[in-house]
């Protein structure tokens, strides 16, 4: 199980991570693009993927992990419920939503710091 502020950390750790509401949920942004958001009354969040890594994140538990129902679910956007997760799942899952969004050469330079 992972909380809210365990989310919460792992987001802020990534470059130039900002928080910020967005309607009623804290919203998590680079360059003001957002990656992810907290669903705290459902005790999920919501993770911005492509649709590719949406099929192999959903493959690891299709009961915790699972599309956002409607349009935005099949653009990518994933439900994860912090109740049923691993910290390393949501860090990857953090990661690449990070890169999808993040400006190309910051991503490079990210990914570069990686090896």
């Amino acid at each position: 199980m992972v909380t809210i502020e365990a989310f919460r950390q792992l987001a802020l750790a990534l470059p130039d991570t900002e928080e910020k509401p967005h309607f009623d949920l804290a919203s998590f942004r680079v360059k003001n693009k957002i990656f992810a958001t907290i669903h705290a009354k459902a005790n999920r969040v919501m993770i911005k993927l492509s649709p590719v890594d949406q099929s192999v994140f959903c493959a690891v538990d299709k009961l915790a992990i699972y599309p956002v129902p409607g349009t935005w679910g099949a653009g990518g956007a994933t439900f994860f419920e912090l109740k049923r997760m691993k910290k390393s799942i949501l860090k990857d899952a953090l990661q690449q939503a990070w890169l999808n969004v993040a400006p190309k050469k910051m991503a490079e330079e990210f990914r570069a710091g990686e090896r």
